[in-house]
């Protein structure tokens, strides 16, 4: 094996030759690739080298010698620190056609040749994010809301979260002052001790509903009422909870939840069609760019009325509902019992007859219809970023639908499980959509066509 003369905390000068799917500059040395923070393709940058690897190092920019025209210059470096907005410092068009190579790459790591179209872009890449998640700790003695810092929990105090709809923004610091002004302290990890752990905050874009929950350590917390009352004050907020979560863990909410004022939901829109929204619910975070992404489906199920068509992992069942009206029927399957009952009141609040849920894991359900030898004409899929299972696979092929429609939040995946799936599926294109701007996240939508072996 060749000798890697690199070491830490070396300066070195580089050319970056490429981005990595995690938004890092690609530099070679001697066939070694360094991974180089805030740099871009076509730039010479002094890098500091931080980490040396068996195949591969890290290094951050100390100093741009030669900029891309790509670059943008002026942007807030907290938004890179926290991982907010990773790539803030790359021109919006090159974002989309970084993260259109990104499918592309995956597709051809594995000989797969696939048209990839072009990603469809935001109309807006900041202010689109309808839910937030701000941890709240204590800075100088005061509760203190902000962002922790890349690969730590070290919190950076921001007030404007650039990607988050600005009367989110707005509500977190009112909170964040209403705790200042009754005492109420943040949390203390280290020790699990404190009072409020993390702000969570949804806002329906068409309805402007807002719900509030408070995840906090324990409901016996000196001068709650106050706050609580003063939140339910502000009109905005339409649905307000507290979340316990006592435990030392870094997952977000624990299992109890109290509604403390408002509607146990808030509702908003998608394609025409009303969502009720849950505290648990999954809802898509850019609720325009969602809109797209939906459309893009519909039309590659190619539904003329006709079909039965099967919404898997459904959650509160916006797929399914938003292409009823064009399919003979919809059944969603989705595993969380709370979602299928939001499905189900989704579907009578739209007056949709034509739609079932069914509770229960994708995998097991579909493996029992195969064994059923049921039938069915169009598979709709968005799985999580782990993508389909073997055995899910396995009952496609004995279902036989005529279409699939696999909306992907993870490229690899995507890649891999088409690969599998090309035994009796032809896939025919793949457009990506861009859910997520100023990250190195992206979605794509793929039609595919049952072909005999």
């Amino acid at each position: 094996m060749k000798t890697i003369n690199l070491t830490k905390n070396q300066q070195i000068t580089v050319d970056i030759i490429d981005l990595s799917y995690e938004g890092l500059g690609v530099a070679k040395i001697d066939g070694y690739s360094v991974f180089v923070e805030n740099a871009l393709p076509n730039e010479r940058v002094l890098a500091l080298i931080t980490k040396v690897g068996r195949k591969y190092g890290f290094a951050k920019t100390l100093k741009i010698l030669q900029k891309s025209p790509d670059r943008v210059e002026q942007y807030d470096k907290k938004y890179v620190q926290t991982g907010i907005a990773p790539l803030i410092h790359l021109k919006y068009p090159r974002q989309l056609e970084f993260k259109r190579q990104q499918v592309i790459n995956d597709f051809h790591k594995l000989n797969l040749e696939i048209p990839v179209a072009q990603t469809v872009g935001a109309q807006s890449p900041l202010a689109y994010r309808n839910k937030a998640q701000i941890p709240v700790r204590n800075v100088e003695n005061q509760a203190t809301t902000g962002f922790f810092r890349q690969r730590s929990h070290d919190l950076i105090p921001l007030e404007d979260y650039l990607i988050q709809d600005p009367l989110i923004d707005k509500e977190i610091n009112q909170i964040r002052d209403l705790m200042r002004q009754f005492h109420i302290q943040g949390y203390d990890e280290v020790n699990n001790q404190g009072d409020v752990r993390n702000i969570v905050i949804r806002r329906a874009y068409f309805t402007g509903e807002m719900m509030v929950v408070l995840v906090l350590t324990s409901s016996k917390i000196k001068n709650l009422d106050a706050l609580l009352e003063a939140i339910a004050a502000n009109e905005e907020v339409t649905s307000l909870y507290i979340n316990i979560n006592a435990k030392k863990t870094n997952v977000i909410l624990g299992s109890h939840f109290e509604l403390v004022s408002g509607k146990a939901y808030i509702q908003d829109k998608i394609l025409g069609k009303t969502f009720r929204i849950s505290p648990q619910s999954f809802y898509q975070i850019n609720p325009q760019q969602t809109q797209k992404l939906y459309q893009l489906a519909i039309q590659a199920a190619h539904l003329t009325g006709e079909q039965t068509v099967i919404d898997a992992y459904c959650g509160i069942g916006t797929i399914g509902l938003s292409l009823a009206d064009q399919a003979q029927k919809v059944i969603g399957i989705e595993s969380v019992a709370s979602a299928v009952k939001d499905a189900q009141a989704n579907a009578a609040l739209n007056n949709i007859h034509n739609a079932q849920f069914v509770q229960g894991k994708t995998e097991e359900v579909l493996n029992k219809w195969a064994r059923q030898q049921r039938y069915f004409d169009v598979l709709i899929v968005d799985p999580p970023r782990k993508g389909l299972d073997h055995s899910l696979i396995s009952s496609i092929f004995a279902l036989k639908p005529q279409r699939i429609v696999y909306i992907s939040c993870n490229p690899a995946t995507l890649a891999r499980d088409i690969q599998l799936l090309s035994q009796h599926y032809q896939a025919q294109q793949t457009t990506p959509v861009d859910m997520f701007p100023m990250t190195k996240h992206v979605e794509s939508v793929t039609a595919l066509e049952y072909r005999e072996k």
